[in-house]
């Protein structure tokens, strides 16, 4: 399409009325929306009248305020709540025969050695495992132990001296 003089009047009058660049390119015809953000453009024509919807008075009745009530946290936002509190409680061993629903499932150590017990500290929500070893058990989606980075593996090596 060749702009007339005539088609960039039309441009110019219907820019200026806030129609928008499809409009503009409908009502002119034989011409795309892209032509008409163009030579819009090369004509230095404002950033953009305001159009006919945005210029109606907007009524407040449509601005209600929703309260959300707090969704559930997902299961990596859990983890992530984990990883962050860094307080975990000591050890409290105990054999097989006295695992419980209220007792940390890891196990510590070769089932064959004699010094193999669990953990025994207090699970941490629906997990079967507490603080720390959630840590261990459940790693985010897609990402290896080799890109934790040094930072966690040192915590939790520090946490296990200091709470053993």
């Amino acid at each position: 399409m060749s702009w007339t003089n005539e088609k960039v009047e039309k441009l110019k009058e219907l820019w200026s009325k806030g129609h928008t660049a499809s409009q503009i390119a409908e009502m002119l015809g034989d011409t795309t929306r892209n032509a008409v953000i163009g030579k819009a453009h090369r004509l230095n024509l404002e950033a953009r009248a305001p159009s006919k919807q945005s210029s109606l008075p907007k009524s407040r009745e449509n601005k209600h305020i929703i309260k959300r009530s707090p969704a559930p946290m997902s299961r990596k936002a859990k983890f992530q709540s984990i990883l962050l509190d860094k307080n975990f409680e000591a050890e409290n061993p105990k054999s097989l025969e006295e695992l419980t629903e209220e007792t940390c499932k890891w196990p510590i150590g070769h089932p064959n050695e004699e010094k193999f017990y669990f953990c025994g500290r207090k699970p941490e929500g629906d997990f079967p495992y507490c603080k720390l070893h959630v840590l261990y058990a459940f790693q985010p989606k897609n990402q290896k132990e080799d890109d934790l980075g040094d930072e966690i593996p040192e915590l939790i090596e520090k946490k296990i001296k200091s709470a053993g």
